[in-house]
């Protein structure tokens, strides 16, 4: 007769970390991470980093790798990328609050896709690449169904 042994991580019980429980309710209201349950959403939060950026400061590079994916938690960031002709950037819009970005190089394991730039100042919350993965597993079918839409951006 075969004997099975069943183990359970002590960290599937811990009670969520005070960061978990800071972000919690502001995580509810981003779209993107609706799918999730409150385990799920409690979950990321924990991984969640907070970064802050000044006015002007370049957050992600278009042409980088990509390694975090990041939430903007208070402020607004502005898109730009580089003219077809290479004659310089163009700015092609802002995301605010509760918005996303980053997660195009994450899905696609392609460069950056554009260039991010703090438009005034901006905290944001950022998940590096091997959490993104593990975690927003449930989100990967919405993220992946919104490139269609920044396939529209990636081609100018």
């Amino acid at each position: 007769s075969s004997r099975v042994l069943w183990t359970l991580a002590v960290t599937q019980f811990s009670k969520p970390s005070t960061s978990a429980k800071k972000y919690e309710g502001f995580l509810e209201k981003v779209p993107i991470l609706q799918p999730l349950n409150k385990y799920e959403r409690l979950t990321v939060a924990d991984a969640l980093t907070e970064v802050k950026f000044e006015d002007g400061e370049v957050i992600i590079r278009q042409g980088d790798p990509g390694d975090s994916f990041y939430i903007i938690e208070d402020g607004e960031v502005s898109i730009h990328q580089w003219a077809p002709d290479k004659s310089g950037e163009v700015e092609l819009g802002l995301l605010k609050t509760s918005e996303f970005f980053g997660e195009i190089a994450l899905l696609t394991n392609q460069p950056r896709a554009a260039t991010i730039k703090a438009h005034g100042a901006v905290k944001c919350l950022r998940l590096d690449r091997q959490s993104f993965t593990r975690l927003l597993g449930p989100c990967e079918e919405i993220l992946k169904r919104n490139l269609a839409t920044y396939n529209i951006y990636m081609k100018m």
